[in-house]
């Protein structure tokens, strides 16, 4: 089975539709304003609109308000809720919607502890540690600390680009792979050219 591929921090049209293009299962739009990668809800709305059908909204959120969020899901069609900061689990499900929480690995992070905390998660999202920021590093994390045989479903990010995602989903075996700098221009805009190159990178990994 190929690794599943989300691309993160979508704010634009065109880019959302390379993404699409090019294969990926997931796009993520990410509603935390301190991020250069957020979008307001007229332009997440005319995002989803743009969507060819089969792909997943996942709306990323960082100790948002259940106001915010609800606000969000009122206008807003979107399939998963992510969860990236210190969301406790009954946070996480009073939204009636499948969830992933994201977890900032360190060296002493209890990634199984995590797993049993959040068991009706989909999955966790592995990402690097960076004190006072949520996401996006762009950094790896020692991928050494992942358990084998984790009990449920594991989407890998921090610092993932075209030219280490075949080598991280053949050390890990997550189930999907979550990607945003490594495929931009710029932060906030993507590169379809790196998006490509990209995809053929998991591509590779199942060969």
């Amino acid at each position: 089975m190929r690794t599943r591929v989300k691309i993160c921090g979508i704010t634009r049209v065109e880019d959302a539709l390379a993404a699409t293009g090019h294969g990926c299962d997931a796009i993520g739009l990410v509603f935390y304003e301190p991020s250069p990668r957020n979008v307001d809800i007229q332009r997440a709305a005319e995002i989803v609109a743009a969507l060819p059908p089969f792909v997943s909204v996942v709306g990323l959120f960082v100790d948002a308000a259940s106001s915010e969020i609800e606000h969000v899901l009122s206008r807003l069609r979107l399939d998963v809720l992510q969860f990236h900061g210190d969301e406790a689990p009954d946070a996480c499900r009073r939204y009636g919607l499948p969830y992933i929480k994201a977890v900032r690995v360190r060296n002493e992070t209890n990634l199984l502890q995590y797993a049993d905390q959040y068991n009706d998660a989909k999955a966790l999202l592995l990402d690097a540690y960076l004190p006072g920021v949520a996401g996006g590093t762009g950094l790896v994390f020692n991928w050494d600390l992942v358990p084998d045989r984790f009990p449920m479903p594991i989407v890998l990010a921090g610092g993932l680009n075209p030219e280490n995602v075949a080598e991280a989903i053949c050390q890990v075996r997550p189930y999907a792979v979550d990607v945003s700098g490594g495929v931009e221009q710029t932060k906030g805009i993507k590169d379809a050219d790196k998006i490509a190159a990209f995809m053929q990178g998991v591509q590779n990994a199942a060969l």
